[in-house]
């Protein structure tokens, strides 16, 4: 008797799925950029990704491939980051997504969250003095605005910032902080207690009065760790609050270059889940032939296809719009909402398609359908996205 043999090796692996042909608007920066990052998640990342999002390990090997790539800086123009353009930012972290949500957030949190507060609301000696050693990774950051129980309504933060001479004194509580046990580097917005108004400070670790543990039991992004941060009367200089940012409004700003690109997440995730479908049914025999011979699942192969272009396309128009600096608030939230929310329908169609085998991670699909949940959730839910473009048609506000 013959020892079977592995079936289904290549589910994890890129097929084509640019039926809109919107190749044909990359840049060579823009497609080699792409490119790069595909070659790198498939020979990389999707080998061995498996294992450390199980055990909830973060991949070092993989996070410091970053820079050697470089991919980490997002759109920010000298200092050594990356100076991308939207699209090729936006297709970067498509890519990451379709290998592994965790090793994308975790380049979103540092770069997109954390270098993207000072390089907007920092100084010129402040961005000299910490944006190059983040380019290179030589520093990690972290973005601490979410509260135990300030979640979307962060505005109404708790933690203080008192003055204290040439210093400022934090204290309150932190939660969900990406990257908040490991980095060197952490923004942390706080109420003044005089002006009442929201600043941003950066925490240099480890320092005194700060401590961050991981969350456990995290059944989403598994191979990224979020913490919970304590700030006990933490000294932070004043050369180390950010002179730019003297409102929430400045802190808003921030989130809303990093909305859009969640939308791309999504789509990276998605992408991933209509492969390894098609895939699995190109291959799987079921009554003595093919899965993709049989209609009905042809019929919600296509379903998956027309719902994947339609983000696709979503994205797109998104850089385009960002090229021309006129990405609003507004649309990158809708975008947002629509190609997350369409992400968890075709991962769920994904996991069903591949039956009992959709629940073993071995198979690509099952990691991408829980960690969706959380690109759902972070930067915004379902919920705040869909009040805001409802106040921006209405003109009527539903919430603060």
């Amino acid at each position: 008797m013959t020892a079977p043999t592995t079936p289904y090796t290549e589910l994890g692996e890129a097929l084509g799925t640019d039926f809109f042909s919107v190749r044909d608007q990359f840049t060579d920066e823009q497609w080699q950029r792409f490119a790069d990052t595909r070659t790198f998640v498939d020979t990389e990342v999707l080998p061995g990704i498996n294992d450390y999002w199980e055990r909830a390990e973060l991949p070092w090997h993989l996070f410091r491939r970053l820079p050697e790539l470089g991919i980490v800086g997002e759109d920010i123009q000298g200092y050594g980051a990356a100076g991308m353009s939207p699209l090729a930012l936006g297709l970067v972290h498509m890519e990451l997504h379709r290998g592994d949500g965790s090793l994308g957030t975790f380049l979103g949190v540092h770069a997109g969250l954390a270098m993207k507060a000072i390089a907007m609301c920092g100084s010129e000696e402040q961005r000299q003095r910490w944006l190059p050693s983040m380019s290179t990774m030589d520093k990690l950051g972290a973005f601490a605005l979410t509260e135990p129980m300030h979640g979307s309504d962060s505005v109404a933060l708790e933690t203080t910032a008192t003055r204290d001479g040439d210093h400022w004194v934090l204290r309150g509580s932190k939660r969900w902080i990406g990257n908040g046990s490991v980095a060197d580097l952490v923004v942390v917005w706080a109420r003044d207690t005089d002006s009442g108004e929201v600043l941003g400070f950066v925490v240099e670790t480890p320092a005194e009065g700060y401590e961050a543990t991981v969350i456990p039991g995290k059944v989403s992004l598994r191979a990224l760790w979020q913490a919970d941060i304590e700030l006990d009367g933490v000294r932070v200089p004043e050369e180390n609050r950010l002179a730019e940012a003297r409102t929430f409004a400045d802190c808003a700003a921030v989130l809303a270059t990093t909305r859009g690109t969640c939308a791309w997440m999504a789509l990276g995730h998605a992408t991933a889940g209509y492969d390894a479908a098609l895939r699995y049914a190109l291959e799987r025999e079921q009554f003595g032939k093919p899965l993709a011979s049989f209609q009905i699942v042809q019929q919600r192969l296509v379903a998956m296809l027309a719902d994947l272009t339609g983000m696709q396309l979503y994205c797109m128009q998104s850089a385009r719009l960002a090229e021309v600096g006129k990405l609003s608030p507004t649309v990158a939230g809708l975008a947002k909402m629509h190609n997350t929310r369409t992400a968890r329908k075709i991962l769920s169609e994904a996991r069903d398609l591949l039956g009992g085998n959709g629940i073993l991670l071995e198979h690509h699909v099952v990691r991408h359908w829980a960690d969706i949940e959380a690109i759902h959730t972070f930067e915004g839910t379902e919920t705040i996205q869909t009040l805001i473009v409802g106040r921006d048609v209405t003109g009527i506000s539903a919430f603060t």
